[in-house]
């Protein structure tokens, strides 16, 4: 959670060293920095955040990567002469007048959004002063590690009417030895990159200037990855039960009005005027699937009814947000909506989980993180129906014995849920699958079923996704395996090379005995050298390559290469069949 300097004043009697505290201040420190390099410089705001720190500044010219040297240099100086943390309480017409002088116009604008009389001030060293909550440390020596990271553009408030900050990002550590470790990360992050591995695998492409921000292309071994994705999805989804649906792409706006998307979601909807009359490009898939459901009488001796689909929507996200795959503004999510009686709740959830947990397992992902996630301000429903669910959530997962975190506040507008992160190989992690128990639409959208007595009874809906969205999850995949697909996820898992033209007719036969097993293979016949073509194969990062000489002919067998192993030597090609195959239907990854 960020902390955000200039909002309401906080009177703290201690100073405990927590994470937060250390990174907020050097935050602080940062901008003495930059105010003693640049005074003209007009300051922002300069929160701790996930990992570490920024601070926004208005300055005319663009700050410059040797720039956060200086800035470094002159923060090292700063907390040599450890000075003390110096907090004060002003009026706010006190306040004005001060930050009026030092010519701080941001921060007036943030005094005049804080709705208590009284305002807090820092100041350390001779000149330096910033409007703040705190806390801080008690003096400046306490920062013993830290290190900026990189300068980004960001409109004040997050609003792209407003004007473009400059925003340097940095981070903080108790030790030395945190922040190498940090760093190290970091930089074996920058290898992980989707961004960078999905294009140069010839996964998938983003023609932002031609076709648009956020709008994902995906190429031939990238379709045939998401399509293995879905298959295995699909497969799963039915042999527990659930009924596979299609909705269309839009639909028109009174849905989402009796949805409560049109009043709660509207900023992130596409609207579109069709005939005079409003339409929306779908940004979830509920709705239809209530649709469907109302379309007949249903019986208690129906449900639980689990409807899944593979649902494309549509957000409308500000450009500054948009991040490769995980940040898109049109994706594909693994819906599903189960509707069941209030006895059947708590089982179902169960379900949910342990069909996420073998998921992440077959994936590869032997580590998650598990939140609830309890009622925001803005919400639909009764609070007792707020309680209900809740409880039904929280009963589930004590039932499953797992560990939890509160996320408080942070449910859904129509219901609370859980929220379970799936931990990558550098400990990141990824918002992927959740769990959201609802008694409001049901009501909304007057939903029913027949019960036992023959009375009308509102079921209860709970809306699921296992991965998510498709997209952030194959760009998680990407990153947790730094491109080196477990094989029964390789787009091509196996590549034939052919030493010499005299063995075309071998390979062919080899390429064919593979797919005839249904095993990806391609084949790589130009006219390079041998080492230049495993060389390739390396780099295109293809499970198995396949040698082929005279001998191999002869001998009716395949020379084995395996990425990451080196040469396995020469085996039977039945022999290699039957390997693979082995493998492939182990499925898991490292």
């Amino acid at each position: 959670m960020e902390r955000a300097t200039g909002s309401s004043p906080v009177a703290p009697t201690s100073i405990n060293m927590d994470i937060n505290t250390l990174r907020h201040s050097c935050s602080h420190v940062m901008a003495q920095a930059v105010k003693e390099l640049w005074p003209q410089v007009q300051l922002g705001i300069g929160p701790s955040i996930e990992d570490g720190f920024y601070y926004d500044f208005a300055k005319p010219e663009p700050f410059q990567d040797e720039d956060l040297a200086k800035i470094e240099q002159k923060m090292q100086e700063i907390i040599q002469k450890d000075t003390p943390f110096i907090r004060e309480e002003l009026s706010k017409p006190e306040a004005l007048k001060l930050f009026k002088k030092l010519k701080e116009d941001y921060k007036i604008a943030l005094i005049q959004e804080i709705p208590e009389e009284k305002v807090s001030i820092y100041k350390t060293g001779k000149d330096f002063i910033d409007l703040c909550r705190g806390p801080h440390l008690e003096s400046t020596g306490k920062i013993k590690a830290f290190k900026l990271l990189s300068v980004a553009g960001a409109y004040w408030h997050g609003i792209e009417t407003n004007p473009m900050l400059q925003r340097i990002y940095g981070t903080c550590f108790e030790t030395q030895q945190e922040l190498d470790a940090y760093l190290k990360n970091l930089e074996e992050a920058k290898l992980r990159d989707h961004r960078k591995l999905g294009p140069a695998l010839e996964f998938f492409d983003i023609y932002q200037q031609e076709a648009g921000a956020g709008l994902v292309f995906y190429h031939p071994k990238g379709a045939l990855l998401r399509t293995i994705i879905e298959d295995y999805e699909k497969k799963e989804h039915l042999r527990r039960g659930y009924q596979m649906v299609i909705t269309p792409h839009i639909m028109q706006a009174g849905l989402w009005q009796t949805s409560g998307h049109y009043e709660y979601y509207k900023e992130n909807m596409y609207i579109i005027k069709i005939e005079d009359k409003e339409f929306v490009l779908k940004p979830m898939n509920c709705p239809g699937h209530i649709l469907i459901y109302k379309s007949k009488k249903r019986s208690y001796k129906e449900l639980p009814i689990r409807f899944f689909e593979l649902g494309t929507v549509y957000r409308q996200e500000k450009a500054g947000v948009l991040h490769g795959l995980l940040r898109v503004r049109g994706f594909t999510q693994d819906d599903a909506h189960i509707f069941c009686t209030p006895e059947q709740l708590k089982e179902e959830i169960k379900n949910i989980i342990d069909f996420v947990f073998e998921t992440m397992q077959v994936f590869g992902f032997k580590e998650v993180g598990v939140e609830l996630s309890t009622q925001p301000q803005k919400f639909i429903g009764s609070l007792e129906d707020w309680q209900q669910a809740t409880l039904a959530l929280e009963e589930a997962l004590k039932d499953k014995n797992l560990s939890y975190d509160i996320n408080a506040g942070e449910g859904a507008f129509y219901g609370p849920k859980i929220d379970i992160k799936l931990k990558d190989a550098l400990k990141r992690s990824w918002q992927c699958a959740t769990i959201q128990c609802d008694f409001s639409l049901p009501k909304r959208f007057n939903l029913s079923f027949v019960a036992s007595d023959g009375k009308e009874k509102q079921p209860i809906m709970l809306h699921r996704v296992l991965l998510g969205s498709l997209e952030r999850f194959m760009g998680a995949l990407l990153e947790h395996y730094k491109g080196e697909l477990p094989l029964w996820l390789a787009p091509t898992q196996v590549i034939v090379i052919p030493i010499k033209d005299s063995v075309q007719g071998y390979a062919l036969k080899v390429k064919k005995a593979l797919e005839d097993n249904s095993i990806r293979t391609e084949t790589d016949s130009r006219n390079e050298t041998l080492d230049k073509r495993i060389r390739n194969a390396e780099l295109n990062k293809i499970p198995y390559s396949l040698i082929l000489g005279e001998r191999e002919e002869k001998e009716n067998k395949v020379s084995v290469r395996k990425k990451g192993k080196g040469d396995l030597g020469a085996i039977p090609l039945v022999e290699f069949v039957e390997q693979i195959k082995e493998e492939i239907n182990r499925k898991g990854g490292g």
